[in-house]
Parts: C-alpha cells; structure tokens; sequence
C-alpha cells in the first residue's frame, strides 16, 4: 500500500512531456509573426528558419504546414510560403466572425457568474488582466498590452464553459493577436475592456454582450483606420 502511494506521489510530480520538434517550431514561428520580427508578406525559407531556430528541417516542415492551416502563413504559387499579408477582405472576415462569438461569450460569462455562489476566480484574474495592460501602456510596452488584452478575451472565452465556442475560438485566436498587433489600443477602448469586466461581474449576460458588441465594432473601426487609412465608419457589410 505504502508503495503505490509513493509511485503515485512519483507520477504525480513528473514533469508533464515536452511538446513535439514540430509543435515547438510551430510556436516559435507564430511567435515571430505576431510580434513581426517575420513582418506580413515575408517569404520564410524552410532551411532558413530551421537554422534559425537550430532544428532539422522536418519539424519546421511539418510547423510551416500547420501555420498555413490556421491563416498565419499562404502558400505561394510555385513553392514555399509567406506570412500572411491581412487584406480588407481578411480584416472584414474576420470580424464578421469574431463579433458575434465574443457577444456570446460575454453573454455566458456573465451568466455562469451570476449562477456562481460568490465571485469566480475568474473575475479576479480578468481585473488582474486589465491591470497588467494598464501598467504596459503607462510603460508604453505596446507587445505586453496586446498580450494581456488578448488574454482578458480568452479568459472570457474559458470563463464561458462551453467547449465549442472555445474550440472555434482557437481557431481565431492568432490571427487576432496579428491583427492587435498592428495597431494601438486607444483609451477608449481600454475603458471599454472596463465596461465589459463590470457587467461579467454583476451577472449581467444582456449588458455584458451590448458592451462588447460595442468594443468589437469600435476595435474593427480601429483596425481598418490603421491598416488601410478608413474614416473609420462602421457598416455591416
């Protein structure tokens, strides 16, 4: 008895198993297109970025593939890739999608909030989301607010609780983060972050969702002014 109990304590303190070559090339990669160190409409070589990153070129292959499959990277006509270059079309796609998954997912969160006995950690670690982005733009650290605004999204995702949504979500995600990448995040904006995290908390699912429906809307207007110079005029098609 005394010796399952300590091959139990052993398998419990394991460490959990590394990543793949090719999931871990995956990461790298994608890390280095939405920080654009590998800038949008760059072609990536297959023997270059396997130096780069110190593998063989079998896993970075194998991330390259994968990387074209979630929309970061398109294949060019005769061979090899490029980071994928955000047109209009693109940008309009994309919101077109994310709005109304991030209504619903605010709608849910406050729901599950409201059903909760006491306040979810969840909210606590959405404030302490929208505090770190605070600092990083008081700091002017543009890479840090993106990251923790991205994070307070997901964290409305997982907090949520329905598995489809976040699945369909994932798929998203790093084409978003591109995209938060390429502009600022004006205060206004940041207030709204505010706006959404006190409608979550008070359990209010209508409001949490009219809150982000006007964050989404405003976010696009800011996207398609920064990326192609638009007046920034909503329209729904």
């Amino acid at each position: 008895m005394a010796g399952d109990t300590a091959d139990a304590g052993a398998r419990a303190g394991a460490e959990a198993p590394r990543p793949s070559l090719g999931a871990q090339a995956r990461e790298a990669v994608r890390q280095r297109i939405v920080d654009r160190r590998y800038p949008m409409g760059s072609r990536l070589v297959e023997r270059e970025v396997a130096e780069e990153l110190r593998m063989s070129r079998v896993p970075v292959r194998e991330a390259l593939r994968a990387l074209v499959s979630e929309g970061l990277l398109e294949l060019l006509p005769h061979s090899g890739v490029r980071v994928r270059r955000l047109e209009r079309i693109d940008v309009r796609h994309l919101y077109e999608v994310w709005e109304p998954l991030a209504v619903q997912a605010s709608r849910l969160a406050a729901r599950r909030v409201a059903a909760a006995v006491g306040e979810p950690l969840a909210v606590a670690e959405l404030r302490g989301l929208l505090e770190r982005a605070e600092r990083a733009a008081a700091a002017g650290e543009g890479e840090r607010e993106v990251a923790a605004h991205t994070a307070f999204h997901e964290e409305i995702v997982a907090l949520a609780g329905n598995p489809l949504l976040t699945r369909t979500m994932e798929q998203l995600g790093w084409q978003l983060q591109l995209l938060f990448g390429m502009r600022e995040e004006p205060a206004h904006m940041r207030s709204q972050h505010a706006e959404m995290l006190r409608h979550i908390a008070a359990g209010d699912g209508e409001a949490a969702a009219a809150s982000t429906l006007l964050h989404v809307r405003d976010s696009r207007r800011v996207a398609e002014r920064s990326l192609f110079g638009d007046d920034g005029l909503y329209t729904s098609n």
